[in-house]
């Protein structure tokens, strides 16, 4: 049976809005190494095969936006949708002091099947969504891991990553970090002061990702929200976090005109 290398909901929905989940999912594909990278299960349930608790975020934001949602259906070890077709962390060797041992001998031509297979089809049907309508808006959904071994640990809850268009980043920030009800629940609920990272835990820009390739080079606005997968790692924190995110999102777009 042939995989198929993405996932869309909510196709017909009417909202400029379109969701997109990069790295929804740590599967991989029986043809893919005999569906097994060499690595245990809890390798596997790690950030470093996919964005923890990210697609359940998307699939309710979609919903709350009445918005189609896009959504990868392979391990971004596979092939890593978010990255150019030329970038040299498109196939991860070694990811988080990690070695990827179906990974370490795969070729020019292992790595051009899978871009074929799952990379390109999967962005294929991104630029088809994103071009049903003229006004498109991207939020792409992601999430990032506490700690990376050996680092500092990161104080951020929620970080909200862009290049060089702002236009919807730096309202939503600004929307964020005015909602102090917000805030007193975020600390509340994890003993920590409410943290907003404005292109943290990283830099928001890689040419030829996803965002560069949908929305930059078509002038869409857009903005990469990156959550901790600590606070979405169950469906009741992705649902509480999508209702938290969605009324923000609505109100940064309505600064923007038309």
């Amino acid at each position: 049976m042939t995989h198929t290398p993405y996932m869309i909901e909510g196709a017909d929905r009417p909202s400029r809005w379109l969701i997109t989940c990069d790295h929804a999912s740590n599967a991989v594909p029986a043809d893919v190494a005999g569906g097994d990278l060499g690595l245990p299960a809890a390798e596997m349930g790690r950030h470093i095969a996919y964005d923890v608790g990210a697609l359940g975020v998307a699939r309710e934001l979609a919903r709350l936006l009445d918005a189609p949602m896009i959504a990868s259906n392979f391990s971004r070890l596979v092939i890593d949708p978010n990255r150019g077709e030329d970038d040299p962390t498109l196939l991860m060797r070694l990811y988080d002091g990690t070695i990827i041992p179906a990974n370490r001998n795969a070729d020019a031509t292992e790595r051009a099947r899978r871009l074929r297979l799952y990379h390109q089809p999967y962005h294929a049907a991104l630029a088809a969504l994103a071009a049903r309508r003229d006004d498109t808006v991207i939020c792409a959904v992601h999430s990032y891991t506490r700690r990376l071994k050996g680092r500092m640990g990161r104080p951020w809850h929620v970080g909200l990553l862009s290049a060089w268009d702002r236009r919807l980043s730096a309202p939503l920030i600004a929307s964020l970090r005015a909602d102090t009800a917000l805030g007193a629940k975020v600390s509340a609920e994890t003993g920590e002061p409410w943290c907003i990272g404005d292109n943290e835990p990283y830099a928001g820009h890689l040419p030829g990702d996803s965002i560069d390739r949908h929305g930059l080079q078509h002038g869409r606005p857009n903005v990469l929200v990156e959550l901790r997968n600590d606070l979405i790692d169950t469906p009741a924190g992705q649902t509480r976090w999508a209702a938290r995110l969605a009324p923000h999102l609505i109100a940064a777009l309505a600064t923007i005109a038309p």
